[in-house]
């Protein structure tokens, strides 16, 4: 009973704290709150996490310690990305220098 009567503590605990939206600074554009992102582990040191935001075809990618963005990126692409054998292949020949930002548009937050 006292095992419960703690883990119940620590629940209520944690309702109680205050919620902190993930913000990460994209490399030459600004700081995205990601809370609208659907993030995924990228399964490679050099891609360790891709947000996608369907809605906005918008996705943020980690890649080494930056953050980068790509504009009206389609869901297909998304999906074959973190579905790929190796994902840094994938990222390197069919995202990188594709879906700029500059020439796409970027939704706003």
């Amino acid at each position: 009973m006292k095992k419960f009567a703690l883990a119940l503590q620590a629940v209520l605990v944690l309702a109680a704290s205050p919620v902190y939206a993930d913000t990460v600074t994209v490399k030459h554009h600004k700081e995205v709150d990601l809370g609208k992102f659907k993030c995924a582990t990228g399964r490679s040191v050099l891609i360790p996490r891709v947000c996608y935001d369907k809605a906005n075809s918008y996705m943020v990618i980690k890649v080494g310690d930056e953050y980068y963005h790509y504009c009206e990126i389609d869901p297909r692409t998304v999906r074959s990305l973190l579905r790929a054998r190796s994902i840094d292949d994938y990222y390197l020949t069919s995202i990188r220098g594709h879906f700029d930002c500059r020439t796409h548009r970027v939704p706003n937050y």
